[in-house]
């Protein structure tokens, strides 16, 4: 019997002082998607399927797939690479919490490979640029 190659998730948590309907709005439209995080052609609507522009020039092919207004956000994101270390089939979810300062912001990626480890560092590392971007710009956001 064959099983499926186990895989890891990166799981990156901010606590970001400002409320839940500033960050929804950051990770919901795609102008200011593309301020903290790719350019993109992103609307909030169950599966839709968009792509994320890399400045590296990369594109990921996406698709929404779970939408709780100001509660949790989730979309497949598929990196093809002719490289199989690079090449990613995984899903990002974003759960958002009210907290007494603010929001608190979990962004789950799911399916590296175990082989995948420089993929899934730099994963790693890129979630937290991203946050801290999204960050600024929600609090710039009146």
């Amino acid at each position: 019997m064959m099983t499926a190659p186990e895989t890891r998730s990166v799981v990156v948590e901010r606590e970001i002082h400002q409320p839940v309907a500033k960050i929804w709005k950051a990770l919901t439209q795609s102008h200011l998607i593309s301020e903290w995080l790719m350019n993109n052609d992103f609307k909030a609507e169950i599966g839709h399927k968009f792509k994320l522009r890399g400045e590296w020039g990369g594109v990921l092919d996406c698709e929404v797939l779970a939408i709780e207004p100001e509660r949790s956000l989730s979309y497949a994101w598929d990196h093809d690479n002719p490289d199989p270390l690079y090449a990613l089939k995984s899903v990002v979810t974003y759960t958002l919490t009210p907290t007494a300062t603010g929001t608190h912001l979990r962004v789950e990626q799911t399916g590296f490979r175990p082989e995948q480890k420089q993929a899934y560092g730099g994963a790693h590392a890129g979630w937290k640029a991203f946050l801290q971007k999204l960050e600024e710009v929600a609090g710039k956001d009146a």
